[in-house]
């Protein structure tokens, strides 16, 4: 057999995509991780939430902004045919989520709420579970529970205090988590994932800037010095870092991720954020992990691997189209699935040409 005939047919799956997936998703909670330890001493020194965020979303808006600008470019009715997208993602994985979990974080401890809002991945398999009827596998019913004995061993709970409000705001910040990742999974040709986290920065930090104006919100943001280690850094260096790096590489990587993994792996690798987070507060602020956190991480990262390990079949939801979140097909497939369901599809449609017409695409 010749190399043309070895060739011609493709594997079923290249493990590339996925692998590469990965590594985005990886980076992008390392890139999220950094935000939170630097934006702290802002906010101790004098820094309004309203203002450190505006700063924050608009920067990495701008940074990612070109990419908004070759999709216009490429199909001048852009922006009115995605305007719900745009505007969804900015309002709720973008704002909301941030708004929500800062002010549950004002009625209870840093450590609870960060737990409850980093119940999005397991949330994730519950509205797969719910909407398809099909339980999840094995790997991925024991992969999430022993993810979440680990988070809730990294962020120390013991003797924390639960407030009822605090808790429906940090349960709303890890639902904009799961529609983050939902929605950064029906990007592609048609929705470039840079072009949707720019606009959806965008509108964000417009937003943001409209309920501090108006006075909704409180808006501080005067000269200030922040202390790392000892080392004195003028407070706009970090804000700069805050949207240049953290946000705008968070953002970036982490819609170019979800696509390629699937909304579920994504979301279970994105609690490696709270790992990086205890690292840069370590390397910061000198706030060393404790031995239970250690260990806690090292059994987050094994519900992880178990999670990355099954290898069932795909779950696709079907979820009629809304004006809050216009996502048709909700898909937690691994790429090779999807692709198999692509091709199967493009053959029933061949058959039947009346329904060519109802991707709501």
């Amino acid at each position: 057999m010749d190399s043309t005939a070895r060739t011609a047919r493709p594997a079923p799956y290249a493990p590339a995509p996925r692998a590469t997936g990965i590594l985005l998703a990886v980076t992008s909670a390392l890139a999220f991780s950094s935000s939170g330890p630097l934006v702290k001493p802002l906010l101790e020194a004098g820094w309004s939430l309203s203002a450190a965020l505006a700063v924050r979303m608009g920067l990495a808006g701008l940074i990612l902004s070109p990419a908004l600008v070759r999709a216009v470019r490429r199909e001048p009715g852009f922006v009115r045919r995605h305007r719900l997208s745009l505007i969804a993602f900015g309002l709720i994985p973008v704002l909301g989520c941030q708004l929500l979990f800062f002010s549950a974080m004002q009625r209870m401890p840093v450590a609870v709420a960060l737990l409850i809002q980093y119940l999005a991945p397991v949330l994730l398999v519950g509205f797969v579970w719910m909407r398809t009827r099909r339980a999840p596998s094995r790997l991925v019913m024991i992969g999430s529970v022993v993810a979440i004995v680990g988070l809730v061993l990294v962020v120390d709970v013991a003797g924390a205090r639960f407030d009822l409000l605090g808790t429906v705001l940090a349960l709303g910040a890890a639902v904009c988590v799961c529609v983050y990742f939902v929605m950064s999974e029906r990007t592609g040709d048609d929705l470039p994932p840079l072009a949707l986290a720019a606009g959806g920065l965008l509108v964000g930090a417009a937003v943001m800037v409209v309920l501090a104006v108006s006075g909704i919100l409180p808006f501080a943001a005067p000269p200030v010095t922040v202390v790392f280690r000892g080392v004195e850094v003028p407070g706009v260096v970090a804000l700069l870092w805050v949207g240049a790096v953290g946000t705008t590489l968070g953002y970036a990587f982490g819609v170019m991720a979800v696509p390629r993994v699937g909304s579920r792996l994504a979301s279970f690798i994105g609690l490696s954020e709270v790992l990086f987070a205890l690292g840069f507060a370590w390397l910061l602020l000198g706030e060393a992990p404790s031995v239970v956190q250690i260990i806690g991480g090292a059994v987050l990262l094994a519900g992880v691997v178990l999670v990355r390990m099954d290898a069932t079949a795909s779950e696709v939801i079907d979820v009629p189209v809304d004006p809050v979140l216009p996502v048709s097909v909700v898909s937690v497939a691994p790429p090779a699935s999807r692709k198999r369901e692509r091709i199967s599809g493009s053959r029933r449609r061949a058959r039947t040409p009346e329904v060519a017409g109802s991707d709501s695409r």
